[in-house]
């Protein structure tokens, strides 16, 4: 699973996500990738999750670039208790998408595969994605 090494506070706020993505909008690496258009938060477990479906699907051809990083720490407090008494305990990590993002890039390999292996990984994302092309990558 993806984590940050170290951070400068355990826990966060959780802050909104608002407006489209400023940073990450466009493939910068690969020919191929997966757009986010809708705001959310991707755990480091559905980011690995799709990453395995990719890299599965397009049997380690090619190159896949995964352009999130959960650095975000989400808290849960136990079951079973009341409310009150505090923040909970870091669970996890999550990385915020908002719409625009691009999460997955890939390169060396053909369009067909490349598409298929991407709607595979879109399936185990909380978000909903598009496929976006460069300009001239397939040409």
């Amino acid at each position: 699973m993806l984590a940050p090494k170290r951070i400068k506070f355990r826990k966060w706020q959780k802050g909104r996500l608002r407006g489209p993505a400023n940073r990450g909008a466009t493939i910068a690496f690969g020919e191929i990738g997966l757009k986010a258009v809708e705001h959310g938060k991707l755990s480091s477990q559905q980011i690995e999750a799709a990453r395995i479906a990719m890299m599965r699907h397009i049997r380690r051809g090619g190159k896949v670039w995964i352009r999130v990083f959960p650095d975000h720490p989400v808290t849960a407090k136990p079951l079973a208790t009341r409310q009150g008494s505090g923040k909970g305990a870091p669970v996890g990590w999550c990385a915020p998408v908002k719409p625009g993002r691009v999460l997955y890039e890939i390169k060396g390999v053909d369009l067909e595969l490349a598409k298929r292996a991407l709607t595979l990984a879109s399936h185990k994302l909380p978000v909903k994605t598009v496929i976006v092309v460069k300009e001239g990558a397939f040409a």
